[in-house]
């Protein structure tokens, strides 16, 4: 299953403008970095797939037990990315890549997220596929993103609560309603992309707006 289009051109001022939306979110991604750190070994390595302004990375790596690298599509969020690493003194191997392609060896982490970017790709099964090769037997994934049959009541309660002036709120509720939300998956598609990758173990969690879509190699 291959995208037409090339998913967000997350650059310059389009990058800019995202990541000032998405920190009003902080929170939620020291809550899943340090859900994800519980259940990793000290010394682990992580990489997060377009990490976007590089957040959730830098949240993991504050744990000082992890090795993050996160590689994104998009030149300004690795830029972004590398400059909020620095500003508070963490270390990330932020790289300039595709999902589809990976510069990685096989086997080369323990733990791997995408979240809120996997509905972009245009080549959402190679992403799978790229996935399963850089994990390590037995290692486990997960890609967070948009259900495409949310309601759009769900998507105003959920942006209303981030906080956002009146425009941006306005400007992120028909960014959902036109354009991320055609983009995203249905649980049940998924599905069928998961089945043709052999991982080992699947399964699908629904959340507030998306699911979590788990993976082990």
């Amino acid at each position: 299953m291959e995208k037409a289009y090339k998913g967000m051109g997350m650059e310059g001022s389009v990058a800019r403008w995202y990541e000032k939306t998405t920190r009003k979110d902080y929170e939620e991604y020291r809550r899943l970095a340090g859900r994800f750190a519980a259940g990793l070994p000290e010394g682990g390595d992580v990489l997060e797939v377009a990490p976007g302004p590089g957040f959730l990375s830098v949240e993991m790596a504050k744990t000082g037990r992890l090795r993050v690298t996160g590689l994104d599509i998009s030149r300004t969020f690795v830029e972004i990315a590398r400059r909020n690493a620095d500003e508070v003194g963490v270390r990330v191997d932020f790289k300039n890549g595709n999902a589809s392609q990976m510069p990685f060896a096989d086997g080369s982490f323990d733990f791997l997220v995408c979240r809120a970017a996997f509905k972009n790709f245009s080549d959402p099964v190679g992403a799978l596929r790229e996935m399963r090769r850089v994990l390590r037997p037995g290692r486990k994934g997960v890609v967070i993103d948009l259900r495409r049959d949310v309601s759009m009541r769900e998507i105003n309660q959920y942006v209303e609560g981030l906080g956002l002036p009146w425009m941006s709120a306005l400007f992120t509720k028909l960014t959902f309603r036109f354009m991320l939300l055609k983009r995203a998956y249905t649980q049940q598609e998924f599905e069928a992309m998961l089945r043709q990758v052999p991982f080992a173990s699947t399964r699908i969690d629904a959340n507030a707006i998306g699911m979590e879509v788990w993976f082990e190699r």
